[in-house]
């Protein structure tokens, strides 16, 4: 498993291990989708492979999971292997996708996560000039980036009632004079004979 120390470089090379491992088994249709950072994409990379019969979907996964631990990236997660249809291998910085030919197109990943960004496997070789300035300025580059948004009061108003709403701590009751004045009555009931 990839420490959290990874760096993008040791992540882009491990992808590269990947999609080569797949290629060497003849797998199709081979895609990488680098997964955008302000989605809720749980992880940095998507690789997706085809394979026409479930033994060809099983060598695939094979094959990218030995060479990778002969890298010393071991899996967090295998799901899907015995039946060959989908095999999902998770190295938690980037996802392995090995379909069927039917699978893949049932599930159309590349249309699901439209909003990733499709490269090729010389892309992971280049560095881009985006992830040289994110590397270089880290946070800085981010807070240039995106301007702080500017809230009417309104706004402000109504995000203090969604927080106080959604609050799981109970808020002290406002005390105004008319329930101060106003003291619970208590009911004696009688019992009947």
């Amino acid at each position: 498993m990839p420490s959290s120390q990874s760096t993008a470089k040791e992540i882009q090379s491990q992808v590269a291990s990947a999609i080569t491992a797949a290629e060497d088994k003849k797998a199709e249709n081979v895609a990488i989708l680098q997964m955008d950072k302000s989605s809720s994409a749980f992880t940095d990379y998507f690789v997706i492979a085809s394979g026409s019969n479930p033994r060809q979907v099983q060598a695939i996964a094979d094959e990218v999971e030995l060479r990778l631990k002969r890298e010393g990236t071991y899996p967090n997660n295998i799901e899907g292997y015995k039946q060959a249809e989908w095999i999902l291998l998770d190295y938690v910085h980037f996802v392995v996708h090995v379909f069927s030919e039917n699978a893949r197109k049932f599930y159309d990943l590349e249309r699901l996560w439209k909003s990733a960004k499709r490269i090729t496997a010389a892309d992971l070789q280049k560095p881009s000039r985006a992830r040289a300035a994110s590397s270089e300025d880290g946070a800085s580059s981010r807070s240039a980036k995106r301007p702080k948004t500017v809230k009417s009061a309104s706004m402000r108003q109504t995000g203090k009632a969604v927080r106080v709403a959604t609050s799981r701590s109970k808020p002290a009751k406002p005390k105004t004079k008319a329930a101060a004045k106003k003291k619970p009555t208590k009911t004696k009931s009688r019992k009947s004979r």
